[in-house]
């Protein structure tokens, strides 16, 4: 039995968010059916993606739809409310909230009330002032924009294969991706891997015509897999003649001409920026206290440090790592995120309940990445694994890990096709202005022409 009626504000909808949410719909369901406690989830969008499928989503190895989890579904027992918390003032335990109805009402937000507050809105792509970028540069953190990703490199294909002119032909068969972590080397393994087997449709479009270029300014990638794996990688990376430049930054990107560091300039109408992450903005509109990184300061206990009733985990936030050395902090990926939530979700509930709070303590076992179709690598308790057992742990894992049965199973089935059926290499650019045949048919002017489009679609 919960002391008092509770009303919990869980910001954010990725994978702490909507785990905490479930594990605290699980765990109260009796207090929530007697009205003792009520669960709000604001989240701008309705679904959870699951973030390590999004670079086979780009190379059609999974349905979009598949790689989100609807949260209305999964959490039936919540007021999932799509829209974006812009402050919180805990002091007075309210937070602003704007939604798609309050733009339509003439309100700047409204106010919500709560007893306790979850803070999990994630992080946004870390971009740096490099000129350019904003006009021309491409993200990969939602399923929009690797859908995006994938029309965007078959669409060039497709004009390579139209045009005479060489500069064109050039800048279109150029891809340049701008970091050497998970996303970028997963989304370059599986979007060059998609188009060398699209290639063997294009009759004037060889493989050896592109150029598939990674930017990277340390001198490793893939840092979570070890030193070793990480050398491993980049010489499999360059038997498929992808260039993988270290030590070298993006100097400029201005008019779709991406100038690195060492002097090299590469006209690309391709430019992916996957260079890290940094918290979001919302944190520094509320009057909790803050890292230098901009990240909450936090106990191991997943409460946010000198500020009862507030509760934190994930990208956001600043959790010692008990299993570690003194001063050491989890590091913000999926696997701590996942056991986050759950030990969150249990501490909120413990401390309704005056219980003792539970420590989270996990200790990393390892990464896997995957580098294209039975290609990949893994470091898993000190195991180094390569090639396709190493994608075969990647999938395994993955699917073991991705939110409910309805989404394994269909995964599962569109991975079982995907294996007796040739890949699909239609671009669906249209998709992106959907309203763009009808206005022209009634005599309207397309929103923008395709020069104007920094992804180049039609």
């Amino acid at each position: 039995m919960v002391k008092e009626r509770a009303r919990i504000l869980v910001v954010g909808g990725g994978y702490v968010g909507m785990y905490t949410a479930l594990r605290l719909q699980r765990k109260l369901k009796a207090e929530l059916k007697r009205g003792e406690a009520e669960i709000t989830v604001v989240t701008p969008d309705p679904y959870m993606t699951y973030q390590p499928f999004l670079p086979e989503a780009a190379a059609g190895s999974i349905s979009p739809r598949h790689v989100v989890v609807p949260l209305r579904r999964v959490l039936d027992g919540c007021h999932v409310v799509v829209g974006e918390v812009t402050s919180v003032d805990h002091a007075v335990r309210t937070a602003a909230v704007t939604t798609l109805a309050t733009a339509e009402e003439g309100k700047a937000a409204e106010l919500l009330d709560y007893d306790e507050l979850v803070l999990a809105p994630g992080s946004i792509s870390r971009t740096l002032p490099v000129p350019g970028l904003a006009e021309y540069g491409i993200g990969f953190k939602t399923v929009e924009e690797a859908i995006g990703l994938r029309n965007h490199v078959i669409e060039q294909m497709d004009i390579a294969s139209s045009t005479r002119d060489p500069a064109i032909r050039d800048a279109a068969l150029t891809f340049v991706f701008v970091g050497g972590g998970y996303a970028g080397v997963e989304a370059l393994g599986e979007l060059e891997d998609m188009a060398r087997y699209a290639a063997r449709y294009y009759h004037n479009v060889r493989p050896e015509d592109m150029k598939w270029i990674l930017v990277e300014a340390s001198d490793r990638i893939l840092p979570e897999v070890g030193e070793e794996m990480g050398r491993y990688t980049v010489t499999q990376l360059r038997r498929r003649n992808i260039q993988v430049l270290l030590g070298t930054r993006l100097d400029s990107c201005a008019d779709r001409v991406a100038v690195l560091s060492d002097g090299q300039r590469f006209p690309t109408r391709t430019l992916v920026w996957t260079a890290g992450v940094r918290p979001h903005p919302l944190l520094a509109a509320t009057d909790l206290p803050l890292t230098d990184r901009g990240r909450l300061r936090c106990t191991a206990e997943l409460t946010v440090d000198g500020a009862p009733h507030a509760w934190a985990a994930g990208d956001a936030a600043a959790v010692p790592d008990v299993t570690a050395a003194p001063g050491t902090e989890t590091a913000p990926n999926a696997q701590h995120a996942l056991r986050q939530a759950r030990v969150l979700g249990d501490n909120i509930v413990r401390a309704l309940r005056g219980e003792p709070l539970e420590t989270y303590a996990h200790r990393y076992v390892g990464s896997v990445a995957s580098l294209g179709l039975h290609k990949g690598v893994a470091q898993v308790y000190g195991r180094r694994l390569k090639g396709y057992p190493a994608w075969f742990m990647h999938r395994v894992y993955h699917l073991s890990r991705v939110p409910t049965f309805n989404r394994k199973a269909r995964v599962l089935a569109e991975w079982t096709l995907a294996g007796l059926f040739k890949r699909e290499i239609v671009s669906l650019g249209s998709l992106e202005h959907p309203r763009a045949e009808f206005e022209l048919a009634a005599g309207g002017q397309p929103p923008h022409s395709p020069s104007d489009d920094p992804l180049g679609s039609s």
